[in-house]
């Protein structure tokens, strides 16, 4: 058997989700900017949907803030989705768009990027720190999100997380300024360039499908190393409709889809959220969250002792040395131990699923973000020539603009700056808003998930 077989006989706890397959076909099948045949490459676009990381309602987690919910499911929906784009922007940071989930081979980067959505206080995006950190955002513990209040949430979050370096930019009034993400992505540039490169903008009377890239706007920006330039995560919420999805629109949405720089849409149907992922014909291809699992730990690795016969936690009581595929420790008994990893790691089973579910377009909410990873300045230059190609100068009707420069009679940009303290206690990570205040939440992005 091989593993694509082996992978599809995987049986999840019972939901209300129905799986598809992908349809024989000759039109293209997109899965964040990676087009596939399903008539020639039907197992390698299988294996991309399936190194997804699937992230659904779980139940059996310790409690939220000690006392609070121990199961997401009817109220969770929506912060799973977000949890999924998160997760594949931290992939695509730490092992790369390529990269692909293997059974019950050991592979460090992957598995630190699960631990951070584990459901425990502890960890860093877990639905605990997610809920908790909604409370910023006027939402109460067990209530349900939209798009745009996920995306403020995790925007909040990731700048606990050194290890990944990521940065994430909330595009609000459907528009996105350039030179406010270079701020926010460059250390080196300088705060007052964007403050005049803005105030400078309309001035010149250019339109979002112009460049606008005057000669004295590179050199002030030349001294910066692009090396430094952190990771970004761009999520984009949009309204496409009023009760549903504008037709207009549909061409573009899917040109987002088919962007190398895509990490999916969240979304969904009216009352359930999805994270949609690709699309083929006029069928969006997407991760349901709606399965309750139990919740699953990798705080203990179970080995039997040959000396003593009694089973030991490794990871507990022996300070281990990961390879691919071994763990290597200090036994007391001997001088160290090799301990084959394929007998022990397999329990990450549940957060990847074989089969995807898809759904007409217009079937969609009309409450909307997209996601954008640009790991690099060439890449983000590269996303905004695609979008003004694509989206901003070929549709009559776009579904957001772009700008280089911030318009005069808006305020002065100001980068998230994270006005939040960390309380260690007993080894677990709290969080706590000294401010008080969140970015405005318009309730039109609001999907009940």
């Amino acid at each position: 058997m091989d593993f694509l077989t082996e992978v599809s006989t995987f049986t999840y706890e019972a939901g209300p989700v129905n799986y598809d397959e992908f349809p024989p076909t000759e039109e293209p099948v997109y899965l964040m900017g990676t087009p596939y045949s399903t008539l020639y490459d039907l197992n390698e676009l299988k294996l991309d949907f399936l190194s997804r990381i699937w992230l659904t309602y779980r139940k059996n987690f310790p409690a939220i803030g000690g006392t609070g919910p121990t199961l997401d499911t009817g109220w969770g929906c929506m912060l799973r989705c977000g949890q999924m784009m998160l997760a594949q922007a931290l992939l695509n940071r730490h092992c790369g768009r390529d990269w692909r989930w293997t059974r019950k081979i050991y592979d460090e980067k992957y598995r630190k990027v699960l631990e951070m959505f584990l459901d425990k206080k502890n960890a860093y995006y877990s639905i605990h720190q997610i809920a908790s950190m909604g409370v910023s955002e006027g939402k109460n513990i067990g209530q349900w999100f939209g798009p745009n209040t996920v995306a403020q949430v995790l925007k909040k979050l990731v700048v606990f997380d050194e290890w990944s370096s990521l940065v994430i930019h909330v595009a609000m009034d459907n528009t996105i300024i350039e030179h406010d993400i270079k701020c926010l992505c460059k250390p080196g540039y300088e705060k007052t360039t964007c403050d005049i490169l803005g105030m400078n903008s309309m001035k010149a009377g250019a339109t979002g499908c112009s460049s606008r890239a005057k000669p004295q706007d590179k050199n002030k920006s030349s001294h910066v190393d692009p090396s430094k330039w952190k990771p970004l995560l761009l999520i984009l919420p949009l309204r496409l409709g009023l009760t549903d999805i504008n037709a207009v629109y549909i061409e573009s949405l899917k040109k987002c889809l088919s962007f190398t720089h895509s990490v999916g849409i969240i979304g969904g149907k009216p009352n359930q959220a999805h994270w949609f992922v690709g699309y083929v014909g006029d069928k969006l291809i997407y991760l349901d969250p709606h399965t309750t699992q139990v919740s699953v730990f990798f705080d203990k690795m179970i080995y039997l002792d040959p000396h003593t016969t009694q089973e030991v936690d490794i990871l507990s009581t022996h300070p281990p040395l990961f390879s691919r595929d071994k763990l290597i420790y200090l036994d007391p008994h001997t001088t160290q131990v090799s301990v084959d990893l394929n007998d022990h790691l397999s329990n990450d089973d549940s957060f990847h699923c074989p089969h995807p579910c898809m759904m007409n377009i217009l079937e969609l909410d009309p409450s909307i973000a997209v996601g954008f990873y640009c790991g690099t300045e060439s890449e983000f230059d590269d996303l905004c020539t695609t979008i003004r190609k694509f989206i901003t100068c070929e549709s009559r009707t776009p579904m957001f603009e772009l700008y280089q420069d911030r318009p005069p009679h808006w305020p002065p940009y100001e980068p998230y700056s994270g006005k939040f303290f960390l309380l260690w206690s007993s080894a677990t990570i709290e969080f706590a808003v000294l401010d008080g205040t969140g970015c405005e939440t318009d309730d039109e992005f609001e999907l009940i998930g």
